[in-house]
């Protein structure tokens, strides 16, 4: 029988057989508000999240200046001015970090460049979140595998075909891996969500953790995600969604955060099984099963028939419902009374 898939990160088994993994992305939803940022882990972790994870930006290692005429669909501003409003230093980080971490939560973070990679090492982080737009990055994927460090990797605007050299380069360096799958949209209308690729991420790569990356709105997505397999949940988060921030409109609130892991337990240890009865349902058996009972007084060799002979709870007779036709033509053996439960015994 093969193992089913795991991965582990700060001690923290994640697979199908453990409960599901739930990310806070936090990402930049701080605008480069330190004071914000811990609001939010501190909202995370009573809502009993067990990670909250960031992205770190060396915005100059990151992108090219042509970046700052590119203007994401999503928001107003240019991608190169949202990153340098949002970025933290590595001072920043390590105090975040720390934060994190005092709060009983795992650090995660998403590495932009081979700058933030190496950041993110040297302030000894569990484990890496590689974005959807990193996942065909494979130079910046040869850099982060050499580090031996567990992956997450989200695989938003990509196919199997750009996929498969990535999952090869982590496989070549022995490295832990989780593939998400994601749809790159802001937000993601359900029929784009496509639950049915974890299935396929699942056939294409045996052994591979797998989960969902969301940003649909609401949490529907990713409690379905659940009952396809997927061990890992990611969510944009915030405390407040009326503050600003491009990632704000697609983020779950603290509630939703706490309805979340609730549900996704819920439906973790609802699955499996087959139809059978349960020894724990004798009880109910007890009384909702029906046993064939007298309707009217019957004499020792009166024949039994429908005209004296019926099914009533409870389930505690000798003779079950399912066996009621079966006693039509036999004879009573003995005087019966009006509503008896039959035994075999009084039947010949």
């Amino acid at each position: 029988m093969a193992t089913s898939p795991s991965i582990t990160i700060a001690g923290r088994q994640i697979g199908p057989d453990h409960p599901p993994f739930v990310i806070a992305e936090i990402g930049i939803n701080h605008e480069g508000d330190m004071a914000k940022a811990k609001r939010m882990v501190d909202d995370a972790a009573k809502a009993g999240c067990e990670c909250a994870k960031f992205q770190s930006h060396v915005v100059e290692d990151e992108m090219a200046p042509v970046a700052k005429k590119v203007i994401p669909g999503h928001t107003t501003e240019s991608i190169w001015d949202i990153m340098v409003r949002c970025a933290f230093s590595e001072e920043q980080e390590r105090e975040l970090k720390a934060y994190v971490e005092k709060k009983g939560m795992i650090y995660l973070c998403t590495p932009f460049s081979r700058a933030a990679a190496d950041r993110l090492f040297r302030m000894e982080v569990p484990a890496i979140k590689i974005g959807s737009g990193e996942c065909n990055n494979y130079p910046l994927l040869e850099h982060i595998a050499a580090y031996g460090k567990p992956v997450i990797m989200s695989t938003g605007m990509n196919d199997l075909a750009s996929i498969t050299p990535a999952v090869e380069i982590f496989r070549k360096h022995n490295v832990p891996l989780a593939l998400l799958h994601c749809t790159s949209m802001y937000p993601t209308p359900y029929n784009k969500v496509r639950l049915g690729a974890i299935t396929h991420l699942q056939e294409a790569f045996p052994g591979v953790v797998t989960g969902l990356s969301d940003h649909s709105l609401g949490i529907w997505t990713c409690l379905g995600a659940v009952s396809l397999g997927a061990s890992i949940l990611e969510k944009h988060f915030t405390s407040d969604k009326g503050w600003p921030g491009p990632d704000i409109a697609i983020s779950i609130d603290p509630q939703e955060l706490n309805d979340m892991i609730i549900g996704s337990r819920a439906i973790h240890e609802s699955l499996g099984g087959k139809k059978d009865i349960l020894p724990d349902e004798q009880d109910i058996i007890n009384f909702a099963y029906a046993t064939v009972v007298t309707i009217k007084p019957i004499k020792e060799g009166d024949v039994f028939s429908a005209e004296n002979i019926w099914v009533k709870r409870p389930g505690t007779g000798e003779i079950k419902a399912k066996d009621y036709k079966a006693l039509f033509g036999k004879k009573a053996t003995k005087d019966l009374e009006k509503d008896m439960q039959l035994k075999w015994a009084d039947t010949q």
